[in-house]
């Protein structure tokens, strides 16, 4: 029945595996992208708290940090090394 079990296991560890490393290298380069948009809106969110647009000037400020690397990026990475725990428990069970 276990030899089962990791027979079925193995189509998954393969898949996890994968995806694991193409969202690794996707949030790459859309961290370095959110990094950019985050200094164009900080500046933004700066320049418009200078003008005297409060209103404006904070909603670029938060999305300035929502698109910072504090921000989403953090959080998908989270999520992508949680599905990294996931495939290395697979991979202990197969092997162990």
């Amino acid at each position: 029945m276990r030899i089962l079990l990791k027979l079925i296991a193995a189509p998954f560890v393969l898949a996890l595996t994968l995806m694991v490393a193409v969202l690794n290298f996707s949030i790459s380069l859309a961290s370095w992208m959110l990094g950019i948009l985050s200094l164009i809106a900080a500046v933004c969110g700066v320049f418009d708290l200078f003008r005297g647009d409060t209103a404006q000037g904070l909603y670029c400020l938060v999305v300035a940090f929502v698109v910072s690397p504090f921000g989403l990026p953090a959080v998908a990475e989270w999520l992508i090394d949680r599905l990294d725990d996931l495939n290395y428990s697979l991979k202990s069970f197969i092997t162990g």
